[in-house]
């Protein structure tokens, strides 16, 4: 074997996407049922009957298969959302957070807390997750900027993620219940369409 051979990285080999969809489910439960710091490559290889080997092999480090199993699972992206309104647009981003109200709840209880001590959770939780829904949030709000529904100096539309996924949170502290359709309904003609002068 040449030394350019031995120093070649060993190739992934190619999950179907059922079993992928398979190991995403059971890392997210992980995390759901014991937060990130308590979740082991050990623990999913367990509940998954993959290898440790294989677990490395494609995502290369647990921060990176959380995040990737967080985005596949995750639904309908802000990129994909287009309903011709920005009101719209935003109805259709919460129906899709709300039909896993309980699960983002659970989840973000059990990041929040993570991603402040390790830098490599965050990165891949931005790489992988953030970004590419803050790239798509940012050009629906610039759609629109562009059909004069939005005002592109109102200071709320930096804030449009902050003042969604606050109420998921909040709502569970202060009332100990996950947020619903009627709920967010609600939420979002009394709080989010004022602050950004929509209707």
């Amino acid at each position: 074997m040449s030394a350019q051979e031995s120093s070649a990285p060993a190739r992934r080999t190619r999950l179907t996407p059922e079993r992928e969809r398979e190991l995403f489910i059971a890392v997210v439960g992980l995390v759901r049922e014991h937060g990130y710091e308590a979740l082991t490559m050990d623990a999913v290889a367990a509940r998954t009957k993959a290898s440790k080997a294989t677990l490395y092999r494609q995502w290369e480090s647990k921060p990176k298969l959380v995040a990737t199993a967080l985005r596949h699972l995750a639904g309908s992206s802000p990129t994909q959302v287009d309903t011709g309104s920005l009101a719209g647009d935003l109805r259709q981003m919460v129906g899709g957070l709300v039909a896993h109200s309980t699960e983002y709840t659970a989840l973000i209880s059990g990041l929040a807390h993570a991603v402040t001590k390790d830098r490599e959770l965050w990165q891949a939780l931005h790489g992988l997750l953030i970004r590419p829904a803050l790239e798509g949030l940012d050009a629906m709000v610039g759609r629109a900027v562009e059909r004069g529904e939005l005002d592109s100096a109102n200071p709320a539309k930096d804030y449009i993620v902050q003042l969604i996924l606050g109420a998921f949170s909040a709502r569970r502290i202060i009332e100990n219940k996950d947020v619903d359709t009627e709920y967010m309904e609600g939420y979002l003609v009394a709080v989010v369409f004022p602050a950004l002068g929509i209707g």
